[in-house]
Formats: structure tokens, sequence, C-alpha cells
């Protein structure tokens, strides 16, 4: 499994195409530019030092959800291309924090998306982001 680094405040992650992502077309399905996003989404937190699984495992478990997300499909991805998902934190306040992502393949930007990230209890209910979590975040991107 590829591993993402995060290098002057940008996260980037590896994502190579397979075919099982691609439709009828040779494209990539619009919906696996999110599972692609998501993956470094994840891998962004993991980096920075939040452990998700013990999050989830905590006697009053809290986890991230997207609360939001504008996309923007701006040129198609073909089997077997290299892509490259950017993550670039942006404001955090209370529960939430937001989140830049593109897809690239070599310099072309091929999707964008702004995401709103919450972060919310077990029981579905918005929790604030601890402070110790909110330090990792904001010295994985300084």
């Amino acid at each position: 499994m590829s591993e993402g680094k995060i290098s002057h405040g940008v996260h980037r992650l590896a994502v190579r195409v397979h075919y099982e992502d691609t439709d009828f077309s040779g494209n990539v399905y619009h919906a696996n530019y999110l599972k692609f996003c998501e993956r470094a989404r994840s891998d962004f937190l993991r980096v920075a030092g939040i452990d998700q699984n013990a999050m989830f495992g905590a006697e009053n478990p809290v986890m991230f959800v997207v609360r939001r997300m504008t996309c923007d499909f701006l040129r198609p991805a073909r089997f077997d291309d290299l892509l490259t998902v950017e993550t670039r934190a942006g404001d955090m306040a209370g529960a939430r924090f937001e989140l830049s992502q593109r897809v690239l393949r070599g310099d072309e930007s091929l999707f964008s998306a702004e995401v709103t990230v919450a972060l919310i209890d077990g029981r579905g209910r918005p929790k604030r982001v601890p402070p110790e979590m909110a330090r990792l975040l904001q010295s994985a991107v300084s």
C-alpha cells in the first residue's frame, strides 16, 4: 500500500488507476475520484499522527465525516495513469475543518474538490476538535 507524505503543507498520495476504476469508455468513473480523495484524506490524518482506529474504539468514539463537498471534474484519467492526490488543510473551527483536494496527472489538474469535514460522536452529534488533534493537524500543514 502506498503511503503519502506531507511536504510544505501539502499531503501527496500516489494512486494508480486500475481497470476496475474505469467505465465503459476507458475513463475513470466519476465516483472513483471521490474514493481517491477519501484515501488521501485518511492517509493525511494517519501521516499527521491521528489514529482513526483509536478514535473509533475509544470509550466515547468520535469519527470524521464529510459534511459538504464541491467538486470540479476537469479532465479524464484513464487506465494505468499514475495520479497524485494533493490535500491541503484550511480553516478549522469548532467541530469542522476545511480541505482542498486535487487529483493530478503530472502537472495536469484532472479533478478538484473543496471539502468540509466534521468530527462527530457515536450518536452523530458534532464534537469540537480536541486541542491535541487540532495541534497535530496544524503542525502537519505548517
